[in-house]
């Protein structure tokens, strides 16, 4: 349970807040080794053992082998982007928010690309509506002329 005032993303904070110290001690144990990619912003969150940008097709590699470790199926990280939209479509998150947090130039991508998610979520509401009449529907009256 959430405390009172503890944000939502407060595991995601401690696991990059975590992650942040291990890079800190690797950035140390590194010493004048560790020397960031030209042309990349300072402070990446996610590098090299010696600061470097990590290459994309290193961290595939790596997630194959802690799926591999963990025994469950091998996906990519671009697959792990189709979760969280998938995810947060199916949770009601709008669009809007999803195109920015994927970083979609427009929502017609975010739209063309999980407008199948946006099928079952709109089946999903609707069904919620048809619950919400049916409760608050009166009972047949017989006096009522059909119409």
């Amino acid at each position: 349970m959430r405390r009172p005032g503890q944000h939502r993303c407060a595991r995601c904070v401690q696991a990059l807040c975590a992650h942040r110290e291990q890079q800190e001690r690797e950035r140390k144990i590194a010493g004048p080794k560790w020397k960031p990619t030209p042309g990349q912003p300072a402070g990446l969150a996610f590098t090299t053992r010696t600061g470097g940008a990590t290459d994309p097709r290193g961290l595939n590699r790596m997630l194959t082998i802690l799926c591999r470790d963990a025994r469950v199926r091998r996906v990519r990280v671009h697959d792990l982007r189709h979760t969280c939209a998938s995810l947060l479509l199916a949770q009601g998150v709008d669009a809007r928010t999803i195109m920015e947090t994927l970083g979609h130039s427009t929502i017609t991508m975010t739209l063309d690309a999980y407008a199948h998610v946006m099928q079952t979520t709109l089946r999903a509401a609707a069904d919620r509506m048809d619950d919400a009449l049916g409760v608050a529907a009166p009972a047949e009256d017989q006096s009522m002329p059909n119409v």
